[in-house]
């Protein structure tokens, strides 16, 4: 189904542009054998995709969490440009996007030269003049003031956006912001996961972003 109205798009970045759950997962790993070795397996990181970082190692040890949070950064800073690349379809779906005169922005849970990063590694920089970072809010997702300054940043309304993403937080927090959203079927906790909290809509692919907006190909 075709939503003319909406001329705003809000985007996740890791897991939903940007395939970074390799760097991720490994990141967590990496943190977590050196203060707890041997503790944590590859299934068991897999929740902590997506909250702040800080919440997640404050759930496993409040008064380690900020070491915790400062080893996972140098090792992901270091390994980044070698394990991070776009999905299939995203430069083109965002380049077309943008040409077409779309309004869009990145909504992100992780620190703003982290994201940065990402989007210069990509060539995606130049698409997107509003990032909202963990840095720009006191609440991150699924709260709705990230979303909020996005929107205000770009002059739109809630009604005319949609939030796109890979995790819970990102539908949650459209639902909460009063957006369109959208879950996409790659993410690493699988399609069915986020189908559990009734997104709009769901991608098979980045490409169909553009049929949900009614927009083809130039």
């Amino acid at each position: 189904m075709t939503h003319n109205k909406i001329n705003t798009l809000l985007f996740d970045l890791d897991g939903t542009l940007l395939d970074t759950n390799e760097l991720i997962i490994t990141s967590y790993l990496h943190t977590f054998e050196k203060f707890y070795p041997g503790r944590f397996t590859r299934e068991d990181v897999l929740p902590f995709l997506g909250p702040p970082l800080i919440d997640a190692f404050v759930s496993v040890d409040p008064e380690k969490a900020e070491e915790m949070v400062d080893v996972y950064r140098k090792f992901n800073m270091e390994k980044h440009d070698m394990l991070v690349h776009e999905f299939e379809g995203v430069y083109e779906t965002i380049r077309t996007l943008h040409e077409n005169d779309f309004k869009m922005a990145i909504v992100s849970t992780k620190i703003r030269k982290t994201v940065l990063k990402g989007l210069a590694l990509t060539n995606l920089d130049e698409f997107f003049d509003v990032i909202i970072t963990l840095d720009e809010v006191e609440k991150a997702k699924p709260d709705p003031e990230p979303l909020e300054k996005a929107l205000a940043a770009l002059g739109s309304k809630p009604a005319e956006a949609i939030m796109i993403g890979d995790n819970y937080h990102d539908i949650l927090g459209g639902k909460n912001a009063g957006t369109f959203t959208c879950g996409v079927a790659w993410s690493v906790k699988g399609a069915d996961f986020l189908k559990q909290y009734d997104p709009d809509y769901m991608l098979d692919k980045m490409s169909d972003l553009l049929d949900i907006v009614g927009v083809g190909y130039k």
